[in-house]
């Protein structure tokens, strides 16, 4: 049989860890499993170095799954001045759709209504804007085949998009085109598996504590037993955590909520219905078509002082905005009693010491910083999902110079991730004839994930009406590292955004984990 480099399970992770606490030689341990962190492994592991990551909790516990599921091209950044983010944006997404995750990443379709409160000046705004993000594209480099231009629509195209529109007084719309992610949950586990595949050993339930620039002590939490690692780099990309590892950062946590709906609720959409939030420039709400048959109203920018939660949650102000935003492009109003889900996630801004918490968090800077603590701590805090790869690239890169490590350059622009079709793991095979839905989660992967499973109807479904098959449960725990029924059901499938539904997948989960 075929060992998958790649597959991540409790058996491998006891080996890692037993290997990290017989001081096997380790160059760079990575604190944090988002995007962030899973990235820095990959870039630091295809580099040729040799490389753990620990995380606390589960891959992508954090803000990463807590997203839009929107790899964005930038336009807000260029709207408000800030040229270098929007550019990097928009060529880190041609890169993400035309090379390293053309099957997770696709082209959304954007629908602005063009209805009779929307005036004359803003709607020359939206359309220059959407002109500009035309221009953002070709510069980068991303063919019109991966993501159309845009243009003007008539009323009857918008209402064959998004149903629900109002339709009183509607003269078309506008329509751009951004990248969407199937799931950033399902980003973070491939990135993490892609770097595991390099060698990296990725561990999660792994608490880190008492880091130096040479050293931490890490606690597993599954058994409580504890041991030191040397390394010749520590880097902390703990997210909106990071001051717990470096308490002399700054951070500025900002609120993002979204509001789940079942897609019949907005007539089963085929594109995102996009509402400019009044009195404001280049934001806007969303109500996104996504998988399982769900559409995600968003998003929320709202400060949020204080202690960090491990799950944030909405607060009532925010799902009256959004339902109050979206109602004014729909013919038919919708209530909280619509709402069959909820999430919040925390971006993990940069506290410039500007404004405090009394300025808006939407005007605060969405770039990066690397830095290095007086312990020998390298963290990298701020930035934004889109930017995950150019991001471990630039921390790498300091650790590179800064420890002396002996690296070759940086590979990721051109490494797809595992499902891609130039990488769909061992044995890889045709999609044709599995379930849609898991070949989107999947892509060229989809065929092992059937195969590797041992039950006797490995694609039907785990509950009626969810379109999730117990080959991806099964999957999930012996190749995505899934522990717990949370990490099943919550993170490596999102069953679980919907309370009603994960009560009904629960025990199958936890089948699945006592096999």
């Amino acid at each position: 049989m075929t060992v998958d480099p790649s597959a991540l399970n409790a058996a491998r992770r006891a080996a890692d860890l037993a290997a990290l606490a017989d001081g096997e030689p380790v160059d760079a341990i990575v604190i944090g499993g988002g995007i962030t962190g899973a990235g820095i492994a990959l870039d630091a592991a295809s580099r040729g170095l040799r490389v753990a990551l620990v995380e606390k909790h589960d891959l992508a516990f954090g803000t990463s799954r807590w997203s839009s599921k929107l790899v964005h091209g930038g336009l807000r950044y260029l709207a408000t001045g800030n040229v270098g983010i929007a550019r990097r944006s928009a060529i880190e997404r041609g890169i993400l759709m035309s090379r390293n995750a053309p099957h997770l990443v696709h082209a959304m379709p954007q629908l602005v209504p063009l209805l009779p409160s929307m005036s004359r000046g803003s709607r020359a705004l939206v359309r220059a804007g959407f002109l500009a993000g035309d221009v953002l594209r070709a510069l980068a480099g991303t063919p019109s085949s991966v993501l159309p231009r845009s243009r003007r629509v008539s009323a009857r195209r918008v209402v064959s998009m998004v149903p629900a529109v109002r339709r009183d007084g509607l003269d078309g719309g506008l329509l751009a085109y951004d990248g969407q992610l199937i799931d950033d949950a399902r980003l973070v586990t491939a990135v993490a598996r892609t770097a595991a595949q390099h060698g990296a050993r990725i561990l999660t339930y792994v608490a880190a504590s008492e880091a130096t620039g040479t050293s931490v002590r890490l606690t597993d939490r599954r058994t409580g037993e504890s041991f030191d690692v040397s390394a010749r780099a520590v880097i902390n990309a703990s997210g909106v955590w990071a001051g717990e590892i470096d308490s002399s950062l700054r951070l500025r946590p900002s609120r993002g909520t979204h509001l789940v709906f079942d897609a019949a609720a907005f007539g089963n959409p085929t594109a995102a219905l996009t509402i400019p939030i009044p009195g404001e420039l280049n934001r806007f709400v969303f109500a996104m078509p996504e998988q399982l048959g769900r559409v995600y109203l968003g998003l929320t920018d709202e400060a949020a002082p204080g202690p960090i939660p491990d799950v944030p949650e909405p607060s009532q102000r925010e799902v009256a905005f959004l339902l109050d935003t979206v109602n004014t492009a729909l013919g038919t109003a919708l209530g909280a009693g619509d709402v069959i889900g909820a999430y919040a996630g925390l971006r993990p801004l940069i506290d410039t010491g500007g404004a405090g918490f009394e300025g808006r968090t939407a005007d605060v800077s969405r770039e990066h910083a690397v830095v290095e603590a007086p312990s020998g701590v390298i963290s990298v805090i701020g930035g934004k999902l889109t930017e995950y790869r150019y991001m471990a690239e630039d921390v790498v890169d300091h650790a590179v110079s800064l420890r002396g490590l002996r690296a070759g350059k940086c590979r990721t622009r051109n490494l797809p991730l595992i499902g891609a079709s130039a990488n769909p793991g061992p044995g890889g095979g045709s999609g044709a004839g599995l379930p849609a839905s898991l070949v989107a989660r999947y892509g060229a992967e989809a065929a092992n994930v059937v195969a590797a499973a041992t039950g006797e109807r490995p694609t039907e479904p785990v509950a009626d009406g969810i379109d999730v098959t117990g080959a991806e449960f099964e999957y999930a725990v012996t190749h995505e590292c899934a522990l717990d029924v949370s990490d099943i059901v919550d993170r490596r499938t999102r069953i679980g955004l919907v309370p009603r539904d994960r009560e009904r997948v629960v025990a199958v989960a936890r089948a699945y984990l006592e096999r």
